[in-house]
């Protein structure tokens, strides 16, 4: 939500997605101007909070000075992650040694604050997993965002202690691997997610995603793996307030 498609409307949008049963949010930044905008939404809505990070697009960006001010963005009192941080081969918009670079350091960064983290990975999932691998993130943990990866990928970051979370994506019909991935991750390290405003589920593919439709990919998730919505919906809850170590839940 965290995004100028939902600007000046966040409080409709918000309404929206708790009658669809989503009643807390965790929002995303990605770069200086969204890491702020994740913190101000934050500090307006008790039930929700703020992820600060600097994304792998953005990495050519990331100075001295932007690290600074991300270290003081890390300390507010709604902030509950690092991220997105990590990988993007995709899009390039940043050199891939920048990327690995910046997404090193904010580890490194994490491991100091014992922060747990999220993870962005696109057409990247060796060399994220690489640097995963040696870091300290099992001792901070994290979230692997939008996870797109196949069942085997799903073992090698659950042996690093990551929850795995699934977007819109795994309503796709050409999204068999996910889907896969999606039956076989633990119920206690299965998250659900938006990333709004892309990525909307079936039956909204094409349209903006916003949160409420959180509610559509966690049914078909609950159909894959055989239990109800109600079953996953807690789970999902329960592992998300576990992930990012929120202690107590507000309403407004």
């Amino acid at each position: 939500m965290n995004d100028t498609a939902f600007a000046w409307r966040e409080a409709e949008y918000v309404a929206r997605a708790a009658e669809c049963g989503v009643t807390h949010m965790a929002i995303v930044g990605s770069d200086a101007e969204l890491n702020q905008g994740a913190l101000v939404l934050a500090r307006r809505f008790s039930h929700l909070y703020a992820v600060v990070g600097w994304h792998p697009e953005s990495a050519r960006l990331y100075t001295a000075a932007a690290e600074a001010v991300l270290k003081e963005q890390l300390a507010q009192p709604k902030t509950v992650a690092i991220g997105e941080i990590g990988l993007d081969y995709h899009w390039d918009s940043s050199p891939r040694p920048v990327q690995r670079r910046v997404f090193a350091r904010q580890l490194e960064i994490a491991a100091e604050l014992s922060m747990p983290v999220v993870i962005h990975t696109r057409e990247a999932l060796q060399d994220t997993y690489d640097i995963l691998r040696e870091s300290q993130v099992r001792t901070f943990g994290g979230v692997m965002h939008s996870f797109n990866g196949g069942p085997e990928w799903v073992t090698k970051f659950l042996d690093l202690g990551m929850y795995v979370s699934f977007s819109g994506v795994v309503t796709y019909k050409k999204s068999a691997d996910v889907q896969a991935s999606a039956q076989v991750v633990p119920a206690d390290r299965l998250l659900v997610e938006t990333d709004a405003p892309y990525l909307a589920p079936i039956p909204h593919r094409g349209s903006r995603n916003e949160p409420a439709f959180t509610r559509d990919t966690a049914a078909f998730i609950a159909q894959l793996r055989g239990v109800s919505l109600d079953e996953l919906a807690a789970g999902t809850f329960a592992n998300t307030l576990r992930a990012f170590r929120i202690q107590e839940v507000t309403d407004d």
